[in-house]
């Protein structure tokens, strides 16, 4: 049987080897007794392509792979699964119907499997953030993986305004998403406080500063403590200037609000030195001209301060 004595293999026959009886009988050509696939040559597929013999099903996993590779020539079932000539996405199989998908508990992602698991089992698996979905929160936890620390400053649960993804410790503060007062990081330990230096007061930071940075700084006086003298040195703030009548340093009782130094209640108790010193028709009412007796003695050896007249 080798196409010259006697009818041999067709031009569209299977490519084999010549052992024409591990397949026929000899009562005829056909039907075939069985298909001896140690006889056969080539690959799987010249022959398993859907028309020859049976071919992958339309839900057949998407491969490029010879058919050899997992299954067997005495059945298709059971078959080992090799991944290395797998086309597609992960999730294409791993849907949970072809093969095993994302649990119920697996964290919220893209379908991008092969970003953080491997084929040679899902665990342990490297963690991949860009394919990630929803809050951080919804992971970062404290049980599906580290939350905030008990000594974390206190905010909302928006890890990302104040984190990246490639560590904890690279943060920039966002202070919209800080709960709390100010002073309670700003206090010299968790993030810088008032310097030595600072006016001492028991205003919130936020009273006039703001989160952009320490200065410039809208003052409001109505936390600070101690006198006005201790700031309006000359030096930290305005102090008194060069024509200031001579008196102690107690501004605030002359001086009666914080908005402005010319609205004053003159306090006499504060002033030092003769009271010519201000009353001199300059800086204060002073002796007037022809009604006046003349006189080089100070004011104060006639008048008080209740009024000339007394």
């Amino acid at each position: 049987h080798n196409g010259s004595t006697a009818t041999g293999k067709s031009a569209t026959h299977i490519s084999t080897t010549n052992s024409c009886e591990s397949c026929h009988q000899t009562t005829a050509w056909s039907p075939v007794r069985t298909v001896n696939h140690a006889d056969v040559l080539g690959s799987c597929s010249s022959c398993h392509n859907g028309t020859k013999a049976e071919g992958k099903p339309a839900r057949h996993i998407a491969t490029t792979a010879d058919c050899s590779t997992c299954h067997r020539t005495n059945a298709w079932t059971p078959a080992n699964f090799s991944h290395a000539s797998v086309t597609g996405a992960c999730s294409s199989c791993h849907n949970g119907s072809t093969a095993t998908g994302k649990s119920a508990t697996h964290i919220s992602t893209t379908n991008t499997c092969e970003s953080c698991h491997r084929t040679t089992a899902w665990s342990p698996a490297t963690f991949n953030h860009a394919d990630a979905m929803g809050t951080c929160s919804s992971c970062h936890n404290g049980t599906r993986a580290p939350g905030k620390s008990a000594s974390h400053i206190r905010s909302t649960d928006q890890c990302d305004f104040c984190h990246v993804t490639a560590n904890w410790t690279n943060v920039r503060v966002d202070h919209s998403q800080v709960l709390g007062t100010c002073s309670t990081c700003h206090n010299g330990a968790t993030a810088t406080g008032k310097p030595a230096t600072h006016i001492p007061t028991t205003a919130q930071c936020s009273d006039c500063h703001t989160v952009s940075a320490w200065l410039p700084a809208s003052f409001n006086h109505s936390g600070v403590s101690g006198n006005c003298a201790s700031c309006h040195n000359g030096t930290t703030a305005t102090g008194k200037g060069a024509t200031h009548p001579q008196t102690t340093n107690v501004c605030e009782n002359c001086h009666r609000n914080t908005t402005g130094w010319t609205r004053i209640s003159i306090s006499h108790a504060d002033a030092l030195g003769r009271c010519d010193a201000c009353h001199n028709g300059t800086i204060a009412e002073g002796k007037p001209g022809r009604e006046h007796p003349n006189t080089t003695q100070d004011c104060g050896a006639c008048h008080n301060t209740r009024g000339w007249g007394d």
